[in-house]
């Protein structure tokens, strides 16, 4: 079997997959990450991630075979943690970090590595597709704080040279019809203009949306709010509630992401295309709302039309780990054959 360990800021969670694809733990299994104490501490939280997993599933150490690993980024395809640190790695021991090989050689077994948005991108292909996932391809988008993005290719995820491939967040797309026309342009924390992410995602609404809108309903309740961060995080309930200024944010957002589909639809022409985060995790209702619009949004041929689909990105919080586990798999089956 294989494990499967998603690393994130706060928390780390870890899954089994036998040979035959099957999950064996049902449930999320979470230890706190560590990774605020640096490398050493990190990888002893995922030393007993994985002991609970085992634990759980009733099977044996000896019997795993491969290890995946994902933590947000930025960090290169081989899993070295970028120069300047990344999302949740910003204390300088992790600059320039080789993650993958120190977890290789703390366990003393090959790993695999994939950005955390990638792997949640290969765990909704497989989902979606099952056993025919190595015929077929996929975009995803993830909303959270940022953008994350994965692209899937014959049932592969698709890293680039540099690990950079799926940074869907910071391509730039169309505004026009998108933003008011006193509206100003979005700004995302990269440093871009009318990115992605500087719109759909909790840091736009916090720094580019949510203070235009409020200027435009300067008595919604949200303009009371002690910070303009607390505020981003109750936007989605008043959403949910029918309120028009929440909804014209989020419609702000769900054409965005169809505008980004719609270059994908003519760069990798996939057979379909997920949408995971804040965005989706919602009532039913505003989910399938918010779906309408990014399906709406995206520009397809009508070749394309007849044969795409869109969906969910499920189990989004084991979605990392078990993509993780998977792309382990994979590499697991390659060394057999």
């Amino acid at each position: 079997m294989v494990a499967g360990l998603d690393v994130g800021g706060t928390k780390t969670n870890a899954t089994l997959l036998d040979s035959k694809g099957v999950f064996l733990n049902n449930r999320m299994v979470e230890t706190p990450s560590r990774v605020w104490e640096g490398p050493e501490a990190a990888i002893e939280a995922m030393a007993k991630a994985i002991e609970l997993a085992i634990g759980g599933a009733g099977v044996h150490w000896e019997s795993v075979r491969v290890i995946g690993l994902d933590t947000p980024g930025p960090a290169s395809a081989n899993g070295v943690i970028s120069s300047k640190g990344g999302t949740n790695f910003s204390g300088k021991e992790w600059w320039g970090f080789d993650i993958r090989t120190a977890v290789e050689d703390f366990f003393k077994l090959p790993v695999v590595y994939n950005n955390d948005a990638n792997a949640a991108a290969l765990y909704a292909h497989q989902c979606f597709f099952g056993e025919d996932s190595m015929r077929h391809s996929s975009v995803s988008a993830v909303v959270g704080t940022g953008l994350g993005g994965g692209v899937v290719d014959n049932g592969r995820v698709i890293r680039g040279s540099c690990g950079m491939a799926g940074e869907l967040g910071h391509i730039r797309i169309s505004l026009e019809d998108l933003l008011q026309d006193d509206q100003p342009i979005p700004k995302c924390n990269c440093g871009l203009y009318g990115d992605l992410e500087s719109i759909a995602s909790l840091t736009g609404i916090t720094k580019n949306l949510l203070p235009y809108w409020l200027s435009k309903y300067p008595n919604h309740p949200l303009a009371n709010s002690e910070s303009m961060i607390a505020a981003a995080k109750a936007v989605r309930g008043y959403a949910e509630k029918g309120d028009e200024m929440a909804l014209r944010i989020f419609e702000q957002q769900a054409k965005a992401i169809g505008r980004m589909f719609s270059i994908a639809a003519n760069f990798t022409d996939p057979d379909a295309y997920f949408v995971g985060g804040g965005i989706v995790e919602a009532e039913p209702h505003f989910r399938d709302w918010c779906m309408d619009i990014v399906r709406v949004s995206t520009e397809l041929r009508d070749e394309q039309r007849q044969i795409v689909q869109f969906a969910v990105v499920p189990d989004l919080d084991m979605a990392g780990a078990r993509g993780s586990a998977l792309a382990a798999l994979q590499m697991l089956r390659i060394a057999a054959a």
